[in-house]
């Protein structure tokens, strides 16, 4: 596909060829193996090892003094010794940092898009609403200990407020609301608190801040390989990490010493030229390419940054670009080291991390001649700001052409709130630049003109930005500075100025803006941007409103022009830590053997697990469909998060909301199916209880890219739990495919993607061919209509040995359990 300047597209694909890189249009898309031209020697059979010997130790972090980076250094070159042996071709540094990971580089198959890799990651991250399941199931391992550095982060548990409530004394904001919440969550921060320090896990207390900005900050280095139980865990790729969100099993079998399994990615390029100007920021760059490739566009892919342009952006502006990766369901997306890197761990106290990286280069950036899978160009310089939604992040429109969109698709062009932060967009630069657009509509005696709220993306970024005035604009402009965590972006808002069911506009600069997503209402409208764009939006008021063209009225009646935003990369003064904020578990085994982790038997809170049943021996035989979804169906829709984040850790209570979202095609209705045996009309987790009661096993039915969005693995633990079988779709996000495997679930898809259409809501439906499951061999779902009539088509499944083990156990976890009882690890 080739995009000219103003962004009109024509597709073409190529076989095996080189493409080129003279020009340098806006965006343009080569499909097929790209080769990086050869712009110095060949390098194909050169073996340049950078040097480690003798380098000063370098403590993974401060937090983990007798963990060293070097260590993994050493480690990922011995790797690369040989697999670069074993390819003989150049490697791109995706490869470069996943094979010098693998388990067993000698006899692993090493195939993009085919083979499946058994990685050691060198981290685990887990925020507090997928933390409660993964410690419960790492609990029921009986290991004394994770095997590698493991962190636990409180954000995603406070509620964000924005007018007085009552049950925080007529207050509101940041400190109000996490003074709530440590009250209202005081049992889950107890259990992973107590759980960190008897397992040797760091934690982060409520108002730390967000999982991913404390990565950057503290634990990201180059070339190292991270997971996090966060789909947006991509965003350390900012500093050179292959950082990948994954299900809380994934997180346990690490956790464990087990390698982690990861199907080879493949590699989509993006070459990046230019500089970018004015109002352009690297927020557009993902915006951009978001809309290029959609939001499955990425899947089963590593993104990976190069080029000129590069040098001219921020290292949390790469971390932003790599987090929004997200939403075009890539595997991960990552940035070679550069000096903006080095800077940044210099300024975050990890000066001798820099040092050890600037050693190891040779490993933290492509080979000249590695091959790309697909090519993206974009050309910084002619890049206009964006602005994506609504529904969905992959609608992207310019600047220029947004307030046209607004007026064709009868959008609601009256803003009713901006929200700037989250995960994405809280480092130091984006909170400067939004400030400097607040401080040019003060100067003109000019507010907010709707709620403006402000989320800090960790204690530090908050102290600092309160040291140098940052915070004191926003409070003047109007602004509600929030608690340093995720809030109104995971749901977290306790909104009160519109009534559900309102059709009204939001901005933020958020990720994801899913129906319902941030407020529960599914007839908000929600809008990504950069932060310095929501900031001014929500000073004029209205969608139409452009900042580079159009003029606001001051106070004195004349109009004035928004100039374009700055702000300082890194604090001049340095980074304020701010509060402590960090709990370190014990060192002494001995110390954390006498601590007890209790869960209380009435708790609603907390549900110690039992272990699903294994596979049967049989085929899947006559169940029922609990419902056919219609169109787009994310992990929000099988999982709601807002309210329903209070029952994490109760696997029972949080089945109550199994894909109460999702559409129901027969009726065109959310969370209403027809219960098959008594003909009555309930909700899908009333009726999946009844089937499951009667003894009725059931399927689900769905569309393309069935649980894109979060890698919550609730979404396939409810319907495990709940007594389903199979999910049957055209298409998976990867995560979500992966976390019903580990859950014993079957996902399926269909061969022919038109046989969706053959299957009625009251089809029973049988899956043969499990008796002789074998990977790469599709399954035989046969049908059978209310009238007698039956049909039967293939349906395919992307199995591999190790996971249909995990299926015959029961589960990815009674596999781990049967294999410690039979001495196998």
């Amino acid at each position: 596909m080739l995009c000219n300047k103003t962004g009109n597209c024509s597709e073409r694909r190529t076989s095996r060829q080189q493409i080129t890189m003279q020009s340098q249009p806006l965006a343009r898309i080569g499909l097929g193996p790209v080769r990086l031209g050869l712009l110095g020697r060949e390098r194909q059979n050169v073996l340049c090892y950078s040097s480690i010997a003798g380098i000063e130790k370098v403590p993974m972090s401060k937090f983990e003094p007798s963990e060293y980076v070097n260590d993994r250094y050493k480690a990922i070159e011995d790797r690369l010794k040989v697999v670069r042996k074993r390819l003989n071709q150049p490697l791109t540094l995706a490869e470069k940092i996943v094979y010098g990971h693998l388990d067993d580089p000698e006899t692993a198959e090493m195939k993009r898009g085919v083979s499946y890799l058994k990685l050691r990651p060198d981290r685990v991250a887990m925020q507090d609403a997928t933390a409660q399941m993964a410690m419960l199931q790492f609990i029921s391992s009986g290991l004394p200990k994770t095997m590698v550095p493991s962190t636990i982060h409180c954000d995603h548990l406070i509620e964000g407020t924005t007018s007085p409530q009552p049950d925080r004394e007529g207050s509101f904001g940041g400190e109000a609301d996490l003074k709530h919440a440590v009250t209202s969550n005081k049992e889950v921060y107890d259990f992973l608190a107590t759980a960190g320090s008897k397992y040797g896990v760091g934690f982060w207390r409520p108002g730390s801040g967000i999982i991913h900005q404390i990565v950057l900050e503290n634990y990201a280095i180059p070339g190292l390989m991270m997971i996090g139980t966060d789909s947006h865990t991509p965003n350390a790729g900012g500093l050179g990490v292959c950082a990948v969100g994954v299900g809380g099993a994934d997180a346990v079998d690490v956790m464990a010493g087990l390698p982690w399994e990861l199907k080879a990615p493949k590699v989509i390029g993006v070459k990046l030229t230019g500089k970018m100007s004015r109002w352009t920021s690297p927020k557009d760059v993902i915006l951009k390419v978001a809309g290029i490739l959609t939001v499955k566009g990425g899947t089963g892919a590593i993104v990976e940054y190069f080029g000129p342009g590069l040098d001219h952006m921020s290292c949390t502006g790469m971390a932003t670009v790599c987090n929004m990766g997200a939403e075009i369901g890539a595997t991960t997306s990552i940035f070679p080291y550069n000096k903006r890197m080095h800077d940044y761990l210099v300024a975050t106290g990890r000066a001798s991390a820099a040092t050890l990286a600037d050693a190891f280069k040779e490993h933290l950036r492509a080979d000249e001649g590695a091959t790309y899978d697909q090519l993206i160009e974009i050309n910084l310089s002619e890049l206009e700001p964006h602005i994506n939604g609504p529904f969905t992040p992959d609608l992207a429109h310019p600047l220029s052409k947004f307030a046209e969109e607004l007026r064709k698709n009868n959008w609601p062009t009256e803003l009713k709130a901006g929200l700037i932060g989250s995960c994405t967009n809280s480092s130091y630069e984006d909170m400067a630049r939004a400030a400097s657009v607040a401080r040019q509509a003060l100067s003109a005696g000019i507010k907010a003109k709707v709620p403006f709220t402000i989320s800090p993306g960790s204690e530090q970024i908050r102290a600092t930005i309160a040291r140098d005035g940052i915070m004191d604009v926003f409070d003047k402009i109007g602004g509600t500075v929030l608690s340093n965590s995720c809030g109104p972006c995971i749901g977290q808002w306790k909104r009160t100025d519109v009534p559900k069911g309102e059709a009204n506009s939001i901005i933020t600069s958020f990720n994801r803006n899913f129906a319902a997503r941030n407020d529960g209402n599914p007839a908000t409208h929600a809008f990504v941007a950069s932060p310095e764009l929501v900031t001014a939006y929500a000073i004029a008021g209205d969608l139409t409103f452009n900042p580079e063209k159009d003029t606001l009225v001051g106070a004195d009646g004349k109009e004035i022009k928004l100039e374009a935003p700055f702000g300082d990369e890194l604090p001049a003064r340095g980074f304020d830590a701010g509060a402590n904020v960090y709990q370190a578990p014990p060192e002494s085994l001995n110390e954390r053997s006498k601590l007890s982790v209790k869960v209380d038997p009435a708790s609603q809170r907390l549900q110690l697990l039992s272990p699903f049943k294994p596979w049967n021996g049989d085929d899947i035989k006559d169940s029922v469909v609990l419902i056919k979804v219609r169109g787009k169906c994310t992990t929000d829709h099988i999982s709601m998060a807002g309210p329903w984040l209070k029952y994490r850790g109760h696997l029972d209570n949080i089945s109550n909301n199994l894909l109460i979202g999702a559409i129901n095609i027969a009726n065109g209705k959310p969370n209403a199916v027809k219960n098959v045996v008594t003909g009555e009309e309930g909700p899908v987790p009333a009726t999946a209880r009844d089937y499951k009661a009667r003894g009725l096993s059931w399927v689900v039915v769905g569309d393309e890219n069935y649980g894109e969005g979060s890698s919550r693995e609730h979404a396939a633990l409810e319907p495990r739990h709940l007594g389903g079988v199979a999910i049957i779709v055209k298409s998976f996000a990867r995560i979500h495919e992966t976390n019903l495997k580990k859950q014993g679930m079957l996902p399926l898809t269909f061969a022919n993607p038109a046989d969706y259409e053959k299957i009625d809501p009251t089809d029973c439906i049988s899956i043969e061919g499990l008796k002789t499951f074998t990977p790469g061999v599709p399954l035989t779902l046969v049908g059978k209509k209310a009238d007698g009539t039956s049909y039967s088509f293939p349906v395919n499944h992307t199995f591999n040995e190790n996971q249909i083990n995990w299926f015959k156990n029961g589960s990815a976890l009674n596999a781990m359990a049967a294999a410690f009882k039979a001495g196998k690890m």
